[in-house]
């Protein structure tokens, strides 16, 4: 009794057959199973796109990792030269001044760093402090010279330029809005950068090339860039970079990739994991507390389901007993049932994953900023409704195990008479 009618499998015929007299009992089921999913996609997909937006904020003014000189340090001072018995050092030892420096050797270390597999691009930085002046007003600002070919795939500033260019020639000085207003000026004036004090005091006449929007007013208000060859001309690091900047392919792996640069080049590395510990920490509740919901959605639907079963097995022990009586085999039996399963699951997953993608696109319609924008952008990924539909039904198998098997184990003549 494989076939039946030559059409479907004799378990195919039973299965749905048991589904549709309990008509009631599959569409509660059902519906159960198709809002767990739905809340499953939708809450995946939310999660997903919240936290690729917190991520893009955060890292698209700034590397991955970045890459420091090492920092002086202060050593006590003996009393002799020979430390000899008796003598003790001095109680108070003042921390130097942290001097620019430049990373040792660096144009070697960027080789060693873009060689490695998990890295897309290093480009180097000379950055210090200075002061633009624009006749009796200045202000304190930070000078970063780069080589515009490289940084400029690491930190889209070209796409932050809201006037001018960012062609960044020998002269040329890229200002945030903030400071452009501060000091009245505009593309095509000049502002003069002073750095130093006293002997070592350095100034140049640079020419506005652009005004950019970081998005930050603090940002705005400090932040210039220069060509690096400049930058070094005006901060003393002739043929230096004072750090190197790294983006890799993985985000989340950045801090292992920051090891792996410090061991192989002794350079100090910092990820934006360890500067930012405290967002990524949220990111990491976010992705527990998510894993967390679907784990118990998915447990709700799998007790939904058994529970179904087990009544149906109940009710339709009589017509087990007569089925296995007639020479139907316990696998049969155990199929039978673990069909019923899948096919809730599975019809259930495909009404709530569309629920799930109505519920998305609603999402985008009507959350909206302030400026009409949407609040963050969400990604319809195919991979996640794939994966949506067959957990659910490997769910639904699994909760149809322990009926399908009592249901194969009942004796037929206890059922009969039953």
């Amino acid at each position: 009794m494989a076939m039946f009618g030559n059409r479907l499998p004799f378990e195919w015929i039973v299965a749905l057959r048991f589904l549709r007299e309990g008509r009631l009992q599959t569409a509660f089921i059902i519906a159960g199973v198709s809002i767990g999913v739905a809340v499953i996609v939708f809450m995946s997909a939310l999660m997903a796109g919240l936290q690729s937006n917190f991520i893009r904020r955060v890292l698209s003014a700034s590397a991955h990792i970045e890459l420091l000189p090492p920092k002086q340090v202060s050593r006590p001072l003996r009393n002799g030269a020979q430390g000899l018995p008796g003598e003790a050092e001095g109680a108070i030892v003042q921390a130097p001044l942290q001097r620019l420096k430049s990373i040792d050797q660096w144009q070697a270390v960027a080789t060693l760093i873009q060689a490695m597999p998990e890295v897309l691009v290093v480009a180097p930085i000379a950055a210090g402090s200075a002061l633009a002046v624009r006749g009796s007003a200045t202000r304190a600002i930070t000078l970063t010279g780069i080589e515009p070919g490289l940084y400029f795939r690491i930190v889209d500033l070209a796409d932050k330029v809201v006037r001018g260019t960012p062609r960044l020639l020998g002269t040329d000085i890229l200002i945030g809005t903030e400071l452009a207003t501060d000091l009245g000026v505009g593309v095509g004036d000049k502002l003069r950068v002073n750095t130093g004090a006293g002997d070592s005091a350095v100034s140049s006449t640079l020419t506005i090339c652009g005004v950019f929007d970081l998005g930050n007013k603090g940002a705005n208000l400090r932040s210039t860039f220069v060509a690096l060859r400049t930058a070094q001309s005006l901060l003393g690091l002739p043929g230096g970079a004072s750090s190197l900047e790294v983006t890799v392919r993985d985000v989340y792996a950045a801090e292992t990739v920051a090891q792996q640069i410090t061991a192989a080049t002794g350079v100090e590395s910092d990820s934006w994991i360890t500067t930012n510990a405290q967002f990524f920490t949220a990111v990491s509740a976010q992705t527990t507390a998510n894993t967390a919901i679907r784990f118990f959605v998915g447990l709700s639907v799998a007790f939904g389901i058994a529970s179904v079963l087990a009544v149906v097995v109940v009710q339709k022990s009589r017509e087990i007993g007569i089925l296995r009586a007639m020479g139907i085999s316990r696998a049969q039996i155990l199929r039978l049932f673990l069909l019923q399963g899948g096919l809730l699951a599975l019809s259930g997953a495909v009404l709530g994953s569309g629920i799930g993608a109505l519920g998305l696109v609603l999402w985008q319609r009507l959350a909206k900023n302030a400026d009409g924008t949407p609040l963050f952008p969400l990604v319809m990924d195919p991979a996640l409704f794939g994966a949506a539909l067959l957990l659910a039904t490997l769910t639904g198998l699994v909760a149809a195990f322990a009926p399908a098997r009592s249901a194969a184990r009942l004796d037929p003549v206890v059922a009969i008479r039953g």
